[in-house]
């Protein structure tokens, strides 16, 4: 049955025309699907693979949020979905109007708040975070930062040093959701419990988290006309689970970024794919 949803889902792709990364410098103009993958978590078993960008490492933006999660509720420094809270600061990042407030970690989540993050890392402290980083294995574990910045601990994971690719997305989520994780199943528990939630129309319930940032050019440099795009997570049904990553690479600069669009794109795939 997975087989035949994961060729339709295949062949629906094929007939809109979505065409697999070949290249940020090929196609400059060229928004791409780079990568989705869809897995079982228990067995480890494909169900869909699409794109050619599924090993290739890009900034997690704002889907390090989830591991954070795991970071803060291990550490004991965020204690459940709405505590601790944490108030707005003047100095704090506020991209959006919905940070200038007081923050918890469901909050935190769901507004995808930059400066949370960066408090949670704060409080963590430097040899804590990348501790934490290296037992979970995430990606290439690269906590630096931008060159000569030395702010690694605000912004490793904003278009800077830490990268990872959707296949090691999929490996830390079945980790997750199995339990494997090496922390505690409390922290594990919680860390899920905030992620923001959705309802499919098949009846899929899927937790997830977007992200968004800029691509860099040949010259490793921030290109600010051009974003990626990230939605991470899984999804359940009547003991069901499948988990995913959906990655888009090299879209025009828009307002609000490219997470929610590869959300919406990812909630399509996964709607046409599991019943």
């Amino acid at each position: 049955m997975w087989k035949m949803r994961a060729w339709f889902a295949r062949l629906i792709v094929a007939l809109l025309g979505v065409s697999p990364i070949m290249g940020i410098q090929a196609h400059a103009y060229e928004k791409t699907m780079a990568c989705m993958l869809v897995v079982e978590p228990e067995s480890g078993r494909v169900l869909v693979k699409e794109g050619e960008g599924c090993a290739t490492r890009v900034s997690p933006a704002s889907t390090f949020k989830i591991p954070l999660a795991v970071m803060g509720f291990e550490s004991g420094i965020l204690e459940n979905a709405h505590q601790p809270v944490w108030p707005y600061r003047q100095e704090y990042p506020s991209w959006r109007p919905s940070w200038k407030q007081s923050v918890d970690p469901a909050y935190w989540q769901d507004q995808s708040v930059v400066w949370f993050s960066q408090e949670l890392t704060r409080r963590l402290g430097e040899n804590n975070f990348q501790k934490y980083t290296d037992q979970i294995n995430y990606g290439n574990r690269d906590l630096s930062g931008d060159p000569g910045k030395n702010n690694g601990m605000q912004r490793a994971w904003i278009s800077s040093s830490l990268e990872i690719s959707p296949e090691e997305q999929v490996a830390f989520m079945r980790k997750l959701v199995n339990g494997q994780l090496p922390v505690s199943a409390q922290a594990a528990e919680k860390a899920m419990q905030i992620l923001p939630v959705n309802a499919l129309d098949n009846g899929w319930i899927v937790h997830g988290k977007t992200g968004s940032g800029m691509e860099r050019n040949v010259k490793g440099e921030i290109n600010r006309e051009r974003q990626f795009g990230w939605y991470v997570g899984w999804a359940e049904k009547d003991g069901e689970k499948v988990v995913f990553a959906r990655l888009n690479r090299n879209a025009e600069r828009q307002k609000g970024g490219m997470g929610v669009p590869t959300r919406n794109e990812a909630w399509s795939e996964l709607q046409k794919l599991l019943n």
